[in-house]
């Protein structure tokens, strides 16, 4: 089947798929390493903003600079269903239920958002470090299959003969290990990112649950 490709051919695929891989790999690393870097810098910011607050009115008053980053989204979630909550005169099934669940269950969905854009990228990651061996495997095993059968046609034997083709083969396992290695370590690095930043935000959602509910919620700040 493979006979009429040149063994030459499939490696070079084999390496450019690994390429790809590889460009894939190292942006999304650049890319979520500022994206964790940025969200660590808006939370520390706006930690400091909000909670230096003497009331929930001046943390809304705060300039819109201040809210940037997955807490400060989360606040502005909350900060929108407290208003909206005073300013609904009937209830209706959006309001189904205790105050505190609701405020509860919108600063919740509003976190796992923030979780998802965290996560974003990561199932690429670890797709790219499970399947680039066996993507390097694949080309070396072609590879080996036509150096046997050119070297059967040749009816030479010689270390000469035989051992160039297999070592050429045998680049596509290293280069798909070595394209698997970082995205391995990656993705756990940023997995471990993905959880303390999300511990942090439920943190922050019981503070602002907290902030919230030592106030009349039905009543303005």
């Amino acid at each position: 089947m493979f006979h009429d490709i040149s063994p030459t051919a499939i490696v070079d695929g084999t390496l450019y798929i690994l390429l790809a891989f590889s460009v894939v790999t190292w942006t999304l690393i650049i890319f979520k390493s500022w994206q964790f870097w940025k969200n660590s810098y808006w939370n520390r910011l706006f930690n400091g903003a909000f909670w230096g607050s003497a009331t929930l009115a001046d943390a809304r008053a705060l300039p819109a600079s201040t809210f940037k980053g997955p807490q400060a989204r989360i606040a502005r979630q909350g900060l929108a269903w407290l208003t909206e909550s005073r300013q609904t005169s009937t209830k209706n099934l959006k309001f189904s239920g205790t105050p505190s669940e609701l405020l509860e269950q919108s600063l919740f969905v509003q976190m796992q958002e923030e979780q998802h854009l965290m996560e974003s990228g990561l199932t690429m990651l670890a797709s790219i470090g499970s399947t680039a061996p066996f993507v390097g495997l694949f080309g070396t095993v072609l590879g080996i299959m036509h150096a046997m059968h050119d070297i059967t046609a040749s009816g030479s034997t010689s270390l000469d003969v035989v051992a160039g083709p297999i070592g050429d083969a045998l680049v596509a396992t290293a280069i798909g290990i070595a394209v698997a290695v970082p995205a391995v370590l990656a993705y756990n690095f940023f997995l471990r990112r993905v959880k303390l930043q999300r511990a942090g935000l439920e943190n922050f959602v019981t503070s602002f649950m907290h902030a919230a509910l030592s106030t009349d919620l039905h009543s303005k700040d």
